[in-house]
């Protein structure tokens, strides 16, 4: 069973993503800000990271770089789930050296693939 680690502080939204991917079989954690999640990753080593940019304690590009900067940590796909503009959010991806990004508001029909995508 894969691991995802859902970094996300909008308690609504981590729930609803938290649903929908474990309906789809994943086994799901969730932190609600940056050091926590950062923390749980290092424990844990999921198999994929969801971030949301806007995080209380760190912004979206600290975190990313804290994570592509770990010898634990940067073989895991980092996927940002964002309400950006799409051309913004494909511009910060690539300048994070992330793998990609999902939009909000997230689609529930259509999420756990999203994710899905990015694991295979």
């Amino acid at each position: 069973m894969k691991t995802i680690l859902i970094m996300e502080d909008d308690a609504h939204q981590s729930r609803l993503m938290r649903r929908l991917l474990e309906y789809a079989g994943y086994h799901v954690l969730v932190e609600s800000a940056a050091q926590s999640g950062l923390q749980t990753a290092m424990a844990v080593v999921p198999d994929i990271i969801l971030l949301d940019m806007g995080l209380p304690d760190l912004d979206g590009q600290t975190v990313a770089a804290l994570i592509k900067a770990s010898s634990l940590l940067s073989k895991i796909p980092l996927v940002v789930v964002t309400a950006w503009p799409q051309d913004t959010a494909a511009e910060m991806v690539k300048a994070y050296g992330c793998e990609g990004y999902i939009s909000k508001p997230i689609s529930a029909r259509e999420f756990a693939s999203q994710v899905g995508a990015y694991l295979k």
